[in-house]
């Protein structure tokens, strides 16, 4: 399991290998994604508050890179976290989420977190999240797809 401390370290020392690469040209992904999905993930956009009903839905399921389609969340790891994005505790893998320092808001530095197969901005991890991790995985709902097959 994944905690604060480690999240910490992966961003200063270096993220795992990940499980593939996916790379593309802006081009090819513009063709792929809706605007509001280039904006988001590959211009590292934030989509609204309670923008999209992926934030109050907790059926059973994967969420997925809307890119490359890698395997990122568990439905079973997604929490209500009040903030109009979907919220999750864990990855399923420790190699799918890259993370990297965020000093983009004087003074409060994030971790931003990234899709570690093709680099799409995914949204955020904090460390007040539910136990037993204690983290909440904060991600634009853009990002992600969803689907019900068994991970």
């Amino acid at each position: 399991m994944l905690t604060w401390d480690a999240i910490l370290r992966i961003a200063e020392q270096g993220n795992p290998a990940p499980p593939q690469r996916v790379e593309k040209s802006a081009e090819e992904w513009r063709q792929q994604l809706s605007e509001e999905q280039f904006q988001v993930t590959r211009q590292a956009g934030t989509e609204r508050p309670f923008s999209n009903e992926m934030c109050s839905r907790f059926e059973p399921g994967n969420y997925r890179c809307v890119c490359c389609g890698t395997l990122l969340f568990d439905g079973g790891e997604k929490f209500e976290s009040g903030t109009g994005w979907p919220s999750f505790t864990q990855p399923v893998a420790d190699n799918v989420i890259a993370y990297h320092a965020d000093h983009s808001l004087p003074g409060r530095p994030r971790i931003e977190t990234t899709c570690n197969c093709c680099d799409a901005h995914l949204g955020h991890v904090f460390p007040d999240g539910p136990p037993p991790s204690g983290l909440r995985y904060c991600m634009n709902a853009v990002a992600l797809s969803k689907d019900d097959s068994p991970a």
